[in-house]
């Protein structure tokens, strides 16, 4: 259980699509706004989960044009988000949109985020914690999974409202948009490479 604890936490805490937008609505339009978000994300997460330990998802993707289509849908999102926070200049930015998302925006990002069925289906897979009742391990697994995925996303809410309130200098500022946007062009890059492209 340790091990399944460990290895969601290693993978929600490094930046994804979820993480990065959610610390940028919180930075845009304050701390209400983004918990609001995640709680779009959560509930988009649960539909992922549930596709993933239905077989759904993988009978979904099994098609290469489908496959394609949200490979092409997400990449063009990330390499848009990527863009919009490395090109924000001398101010903190990681999203630059006048309306907030809410809870509608953070649902409509999960089924086209790839680190999400990634995530869900690696954890889903492996880590046997009752490997002779399915429906006792994926209830397990979901609570576990949804204690540590909450508080991590709650903390980048938070951070995103923390650098709301700072006021750095300006090489400051344009330092942490050109490193978020280089973390979102990673995640573009392993999403690519992890769909064999």
């Amino acid at each position: 259980m340790l091990t399944f604890a460990a290895a969601i936490f290693f993978l929600i805490i490094t930046p994804g699509p979820g993480v990065l937008s959610a610390a940028g609505v919180s930075a845009a339009f304050g701390m209400r706004a983004g918990v609001r978000y995640v709680l779009g994300l959560m509930i988009g997460n649960a539909v992922v989960m549930l596709a993933v330990v239905t077989g759904l998802a993988a009978l979904i993707l099994a098609s290469p044009v489908i496959r394609t289509v949200l490979m092409v849908v997400s990449t063009l999102y990330l390499l848009y988000l990527a863009a919009k926070i490395g090109l924000a200049g001398s101010r903190i930015a990681f999203i630059d949109a006048e309306k907030e998302p809410g809870v509608l925006g953070g649902f409509l990002l999960q089924p086209i985020n790839p680190k999400a069925y990634v995530v869900n289906t690696f954890l889903f897979a492996n880590f046997p914690l009752y490997p002779d009742a399915y429906l006792t391990e994926v209830l397990v697994k979901a609570l576990v999974f949804n204690a540590i995925w909450l508080p991590l996303h709650i903390l980048w809410v938070w951070f995103g409202s923390a650098l709301r309130r700072l006021n750095l200098p300006e090489g400051q500022q344009r330092a942490i948009n050109v490193g978020m946007a280089a973390s979102m062009l990673i995640v573009v890059a392993l999403a690519f490479f992890a769909q064999g492209g």
